[in-house]
């Protein structure tokens, strides 16, 4: 028997998708409590740009999966919130590198630990080798499509 035979709700992009959700909205919730000036979609902008910082607009596409008009306009936002800055590439001005503020550097290490918190919460019942083998199914799965 194929391991795509699934019954109705049991497909890997619903579970995932649900899961996802639940931790988006938990942690948007804890950044409310905390007044943290940022939503989970401008989160994982920044969380990019704390990687490595000074990237381009395309870099941010292609790593947080996103489309270019996406990226423009949650770039635009961060930009309004002063917690990021655009500069032209020296080599190309058709290139806007993107630059976290200092305002944007210090959200990290807040937005992070609330980030952990709403991870292990997430993640409390489930054994640690549960969670290895499920990381490592993904990967496959992603490779498989990639």
């Amino acid at each position: 028997m194929p391991n795509n035979q699934f019954k109705k709700g049991e497909l890997y992009s619903f579970i995932t998708g649900l899961a996802s959700t639940a931790i988006a909205r938990r942690l948007q919730k804890k950044f409310n409590a905390q007044k943290l000036p940022v939503t989970i979609e401008q989160w994982s902008v920044l969380y990019h740009l704390w990687k490595k910082d000074g990237i381009s607009q395309q870099d941010l596409c292609n790593a947080s999966f996103r489309d270019k008009p996406s990226i423009t306009r949650l770039v635009d936002n961060l930009e309004r919130a002063q917690l990021v800055k655009r500069v032209a590439a020296a080599t190309d001005r058709r290139i806007n590198l993107i630059y976290l503020t200092k305002e944007g550097q210090q959200l990290q290490e807040q937005s992070m630990k609330l980030a952990d918190q709403t991870l292990n919460e997430a993640l409390q019942s489930v054994p640690a080798d549960k969670v290895e083998v499920c990381k490592q199914v993904l990967q496959i799965v992603y490779d498989n499509l990639s």
